[in-house]
């Protein structure tokens, strides 16, 4: 994903000026060791359930002041420093915007996104 292609075609829409007072972005990549051990990490093979996600999506872009949530979730053979996953939540103030992200990133790592890592 271009986050910045992705933002201006938000801004776009006639109606986000109106609705959006903040933008919260995750990118989240292949880490080079394990989170378990620190062990060093090869590969990461990542499937990523996209009509889970998609329901995800949609449950937290109706959170109260959220104007817009947008997910790519990539599946696949990664190598460290690969973009496994892009956040973007467009809402009112930070007090809707910080913990629709949050909830966002949470449900879709515990529900929708498997990763098996390889290990040199």
């Amino acid at each position: 994903m271009d986050i910045s292609a992705t933002i201006a075609e938000l801004k776009k829409d006639k109606e986000f000026a109106a609705n959006v007072g903040m933008i919260l972005i995750h990118n989240g990549t292949v880490r080079g060791w394990s989170r378990g051990d620190h062990a060093s990490v090869q590969k990461m093979e990542v499937h990523s359930d996209q009509d889970k996600i998609e329901q995800i999506r949609r449950e937290v872009e109706a959170s109260e002041g959220i104007y817009r949530v947008v997910v790519e979730a990539r599946s696949g053979v990664m190598e460290p420093g690969d973009d496994v996953l892009f956040l973007i939540v467009a809402g009112d103030i930070r007090e809707n915007v910080k913990p629709a992200l949050a909830l966002l990133l949470d449900r879709i790592k515990a529900e929708a996104v498997t990763k098996k890592e390889y290990k040199g």
